[in-house]
């Protein structure tokens, strides 16, 4: 039989127009399978409708019918990160079923419940991959390593804009991503770079604390909060800074927002844990995890010279030609078409 031309489930929790990590490479993802040629129907939690339309039906928290009905006509199910609850059709259809893993399977504090160790045990079942060798570590599974690919119809250079600006943070504003440890270490540098600018682009529900520690500190004149930003605006934004900080407290198992600040020219500042140290490659400069002094340290060491800089986003595009999403997606589609020749 004939290959070329897969149908395939695609899972993904959260979507489209939810703004995140995952949400966005699900899209990408799903948006390239299409483009190569193949056919997706995505299912995802998400209710929330969508401002703009996809090449692709888009099934939004569908019935356990409707689930049934995708798979059972579906070459390949995947999982773009496990849903069990999307998964139990798989006891009665034989369907490869492949999983992409972006998360550790851990509770936030790192312990471990009972729906994660039914999760390591149900996944043995699956074909998984990993975003990054960190991840693949932690998983008591084989895994093929698949990176994240970065939207590179919108994190693109572009001429004509000003970088008059130094520091720039892009996540949610929880206490996970560290903004904290960011506004710590700008303020032990403020004797070395009084004219410092840093620019935090996200909400989220730790933005009045993070506020208010900007003002006693005195850098309500060095810090702004741009509040949320998508597309060219955000594109832009990214154009006018030097470097993108990534204080993560939080082992991240990739890091997107790496790529996505390289592909714009600036030069990532991330820990030296987790997948982090992968997404950025040799284009960033790495501080000791949770450490704001090394953050410190290490943004100074950026800022201070031009030439490092330059040294490290020479090599940013053949890193960034690893995450395209067209390669990516190939990478998939390799691991899809071999797993559905042998069902």
């Amino acid at each position: 039989m004939d290959w070329t031309f897969l149908k395939i489930s695609f899972f993904s929790h959260f979507f489209s127009p939810s703004i995140g990590g995952i949400e966005q490479v699900s899209l990408v993802l799903a948006q390239e399978f299409v483009r190569q040629g193949h056919s997706v129907e995505v299912m995802t939690t998400t209710m929330a409708p969508d401002s703009i339309s996809h090449p692709f039906p888009v099934h939004r928290r569908p019935s356990a019918g409707a689930v049934m009905k995708i798979v059972r006509n579906s070459d390949l199910v995947f999982h773009n990160n496990v849903g069990l609850n999307y998964a139990w059709p798989l006891l009665v259809q034989k369907k490869p079923w492949v999983v992409a893993h972006h998360v550790w399977i851990t509770r936030p504090d790192g312990s471990i419940s009972g729906k994660d160790r039914l999760k390591k045990q149900v996944l043995k079942c699956a074909t998984n991959t990993a975003v990054s060798h960190a991840l693949a570590e932690r998983l008591p599974f084989s895994c093929r390593i698949i990176p994240n690919p970065y939207n590179n119809s919108v994190f693109r250079k572009i001429s004509g804009i000003q970088r008059d600006k130094d520091i720039i943070f892009l996540g949610r504003l929880v206490s996970d991503k560290g903004v904290d440890l960011l506004i710590e270490a700008v303020s032990s540098m403020m004797t070395q770079f009084p004219d410092l600018t840093v620019s935090i682009v996200g909400s989220g529900p730790e933005l009045a604390t993070l506020q208010g520690m900007v003002q006693e500190k005195k850098l309500t004149s060095v810090v702004q909060f741009a509040g949320s930003l998508s597309g060219d605006n955000l594109t832009s934004m990214l154009h006018r800074h030097r470097v993108i900080a990534v204080p993560s407290r939080w082992d991240e198992p990739f890091g997107l927002v790496a790529l996505e600040g390289i592909a714009c020219g600036c030069v990532p500042v991330i820990p030296d844990s987790g997948g982090l140290p992968e997404a950025a490659g040799p284009c960033g400069l790495k501080f000791r995890h949770r450490s704001a002094e090394d953050l410190s340290r290490c943004l100074t060491e950026a800022l201070s010279s031009e030439s490092l800089r330059a040294k490290c986003l020479q090599q940013a595009p053949a890193h960034l030609e690893k995450h395209t999403p067209e390669k990516i997606a190939a990478q998939y589609l390799e691991l899809f078409t071999s797993l559905v020749s042998r069902n």
